[in-house]
């Protein structure tokens, strides 16, 4: 057989029949029909979006597009290329040096990158630094704090 449009069926027990609901106080399914009393779940005027009274989803996101975690912590960046140009071997990179220098400008925390090359033994002393830059620091013969 094949298998065409008038032949579906839906399987057997999956589409329950619509209650049919009586309209006189004397029926079975009448007066109230079995919705229980008053109330909005009594009306069909309950949006799809009512959640009950609390504030809904949509008013407690952040108003604007742009929403600025508070505990989000915002590293100054510098590159190890950049090491290489503004400190000599054996010096020691700090916070303080490198704001004194002009490499870092606003008051963060500073974060050492590995994009470049290091041939300088230098001793680096900062909030963080990534894997690729410790990689470099120690393979220049340099030692991270």
């Amino acid at each position: 057989m094949t298998i065409k449009l008038h032949n579906l069926k839906p399987d057997e027990g999956s589409r329950e029949a619509k209650k049919r609901v009586a309209r006189g106080d004397r029926g079975r399914g009448g007066k109230t029909a079995g919705r229980g009393t008053k109330g909005t779940g009594a009306r069909g005027t309950v949006p799809e979006n009512f959640e009950g009274g609390q504030v809904p989803l949509v008013r407690r996101q952040p108003k604007r597009p742009g929403f600025n975690n508070p505990n989000k912590v915002v590293y100054a960046v510098i590159n190890v290329s950049r090491l290489e140009e503004a400190f000599e071997a054996g010096d020691e990179v700090t916070v303080a040096t490198l704001t004194e220098r002009g490499l870092v400008k606003k008051k963060r925390p500073v974060k050492v990158l590995g994009h470049g090359e290091l041939s300088k033994a230098l001793t680096v002393d900062v909030d963080a630094v990534t894997a690729t830059a410790r990689e470099k620091i120690t393979a220049a013969g340099g030692t991270v704090a």
